[in-house]
């Protein structure tokens, strides 16, 4: 917790941890929207202490790629969060975001509060029942574990390298996808 400067009363910050593919993607989306005042890349879920990128990218550690967001509830809800987590990715594949493939690109929702496990139900609830997908939401819903925070270089990479071919291809769409439909929710 920490003050407002302005008025002196303590304003609480929450942690979402999700993972959605490559975190690059999901970092340089969350990065831009109003509410979320850090991001970092990491892992979480899997067995192996201490994982390394290349181990995780091998999938024998069991951990997803992940970020770790900070956010501000008056500003952002946890669920607004989630309708652009269940934009940016595809939520129906199992293991899988277009030619990343392994659990460790696995949809899923880490959930620090029983408030957000019923959140996160909830959201895949009515999504599921809206049929916006040919295939049902696959989104793993599990308890947050012990967060890995990803090696330096992967933190910020599509502010850092967005010539990057995979940067090109992969993480602008994502982010020009954001931004295009959730205008009103880009930081200025």
């Amino acid at each position: 917790m920490s003050l407002d400067a302005v008025t002196a009363v303590p304003t609480r910050k929450d942690i979402a941890t999700l993972a959605g593919g490559c975190f690059w993607c999901l970092e340089a989306v969350f990065d831009e929207m109003k509410g979320v005042e850090s991001v970092e890349s990491g892992y979480m879920g899997g067995h192996t202490p201490n994982p390394a990128y290349q181990e995780v990218c091998d999938g024998g550690t069991g951990h997803a790629e992940v970020v770790r967001l900070t956010f501000d509830p008056a500003v952002v809800s946890f669920k607004e969060l989630l309708e652009v987590f269940f934009v940016i990715h595809d939520p129906t594949t199992l293991n899988r975001q277009g030619n990343d493939v392994g659990t460790q690109y696995r949809s899923a929702i880490f959930y620090h509060s029983p408030q957000q496990k019923a959140a996160a139900e909830e959201v895949i609830a009515r999504l599921n029942a809206a049929k916006l997908w040919d295939h049902p939401i696959v989104t793993e819903v599990a308890p947050a574990s012990t967060f890995h925070v990803a090696e330096g270089h992967h933190q910020e990479y599509f502010a850092h390298n967005p010539y990057q071919p995979y940067c090109q291809l992969v993480v602008a769409p994502k982010v020009r996808k954001f931004r295009k439909r959730f205008l009103d929710r880009v930081k200025k």
